[in-house]
């Protein structure tokens, strides 16, 4: 992902710049970590419930009954397992989980894109198996916006492995802000557009509520998901922020919805980036344009003043 990074920031020197050297410096001593954990029916079907989706696949309905063992994952589910350890006392002060956290004062995070690569269809993750997720740093670079704010984009490296071998390599991008001190910022305001239109459209509007339980489910304690006084008095939100997550799952929902395969469809790889918050309660538009001779798929949200909010590229096998 370092071409994105390039592309929306310039590269900085200096005191962010000593912090994010030590930082790898120091995450490259200690070495990759690793858990194990069963992927289990319940954390499926609750994020599949959480999604308004009563069925995982259209021949597969959620019931109180657990799903079979062997029952494949859907693309991006992977994302409700191996939810953060720490106990409330080890939590960043916005909440967040400190194992990819650079040092103060660059503790405003937020999910900045990544890339989901799936190792082939014969060997999905399934219900039912133990699986060992082994997470590697593997980059910390101090950046400057467009308007002068340094920030430390942190990129981490996990791969998903069963007893067949490694099934999912998921690389994600952090970007970290300095804290905001000082007088009370101004709340940018929502504006009028209209969104845009296209062949293949899916609209969202996420309520206080889907937004709970996501983060409840995924063990996610990120302030900006459910304290509106902190969303706009210390983040500068206009209200509380559509988890990064939870778009990465629907947009990965909308493609496979729209694939020949029952719902079944895997990609080979989703390389994705977040552009600009989505909040809760507007309504946000995503937008598919398929590749016809390749069916790869460019996918676009779009908020609802029509600006674009996130972006993935979905490449097929």
């Amino acid at each position: 992902m370092a071409y994105i990074t390039k592309r929306l920031y310039t590269q900085c020197t200096g005191f962010a710049s000593s912090i994010a050297a030590n930082f790898l410096r120091n995450a490259s001593k200690n070495g990759p970590t690793t858990r194990t954990q069963l992927l289990d029916s319940n954390q499926v079907q609750k994020l599949s419930l959480v999604l308004n989706r009563p069925h995982l696949y259209p021949d597969t309905p959620i019931t109180s009954d657990p799903l079979p063992d062997g029952t494949p994952i859907p693309p991006g589910y992977h994302l409700v397992f191996f939810t953060p350890s720490a106990v409330e006392q080890d939590l960043s002060i916005d909440g967040t989980d400190r194992s990819v956290n650079p040092p103060h004062p660059f503790t405003r995070r937020m999910w900045a894109g990544g890339e989901l690569i799936w190792t082939g269809k014969e060997n999905p993750l399934r219900i039912g198996q133990t699986v060992r997720e082994t997470t590697e740093l593997v980059s910390a670079e101090a950046k400057k916006s467009k308007t002068g704010d340094e920030m430390i984009i942190v990129g981490t490296k996990k791969t998903f492995a069963n007893q067949n071998g490694i099934a999912l390599v998921d690389k994600r991008n952090w970007v970290f802000r300095k804290e905001i001190s000082g007088s009370k910022p101004q709340i940018p305001q929502l504006g009028d557009a209209k969104l845009p239109e296209g062949d293949v459209t899916r609209d969202f509007c996420q309520s206080d509520v889907s937004l709970f339980r996501f983060s409840a489910l995924t063990l996610n304690a990120h302030k900006i998901h459910y304290s509106r006084d902190w969303c706009q008095n210390v983040e500068n939100h206009r209200d509380l922020v559509v988890h990064g997550p939870l778009n990465l799952i629907n947009m990965l929902d909308f493609w496979r919805d729209t694939e020949d395969e029952g719902g079944y469809a895997i990609p080979k790889s989703i390389n994705y980036r977040a552009v600009s918050p989505l909040y809760v309660g507007e309504q946000y538009r995503a937008i598919l344009e398929r590749e016809e001779k390749t069916r790869s798929a460019k996918q676009t949200l779009y908020a609802s003043d029509g600006t674009v909010a996130m972006k993935g590229d979905i490449f097929v096998a």
